[in-house]
């Protein structure tokens, strides 16, 4: 299990939450919860109503779109980000491949996160931005 030092410790690696101050990560910590998944196991289906984000704290976990595969993860990849934000439907299912378990962070609880300790917000929002602009990037090259 993970106490919540180590979750924040864990989620200062995520990109999403990249310059958030210590005090920041523990409040978001705070509201994870540990998550576990046999192999075989949907963790989110595309198309679905998202609003969860994973951190993967061990175990391998693949990635399709469309029922192709895309991406396999591993300890340290993450995924939902962008539910996490606006609860929008999944873009890709996420099946375990082995025995998976995650840190996750709940929609419903990050939200309100944002108006409690509002330093998280445009730190988050910069983060987004910088991710869009290095794919329109991508796109155009």
């Amino acid at each position: 299990m993970v106490d919540k030092k180590s979750a924040a410790e864990l989620l200062a690696g995520v990109d999403l939450f990249l310059g958030l101050s210590k005090k920041e990560l523990r409040a978001i910590a705070a509201m994870a919860k540990e998550m576990q998944f046999d192999e075989g196991q949907r963790v989110v289906a595309e198309g679905e109503e998202g609003g969860r984000f994973h951190l993967i704290l061990e175990g391998k976990a693949k990635v399709t779109v469309r029922g192709r595969t895309r991406n396999t993860l591993g300890p340290g990849d993450y995924f939902g980000e962008i539910s996490l934000i606006d609860g929008g439907p999944r873009s890709a299912t996420v099946t375990a491949e082995t025995p998976l378990r995650s840190l996750a962070l709940a929609e419903w609880n990050f939200r309100p996160l944002l108006k409690e300790v509002p330093t998280i917000a445009p730190k988050v929002l910069v983060e987004m931005c910088r991710r869009l602009r290095s794919n329109e990037q991508q796109l155009t090259q």
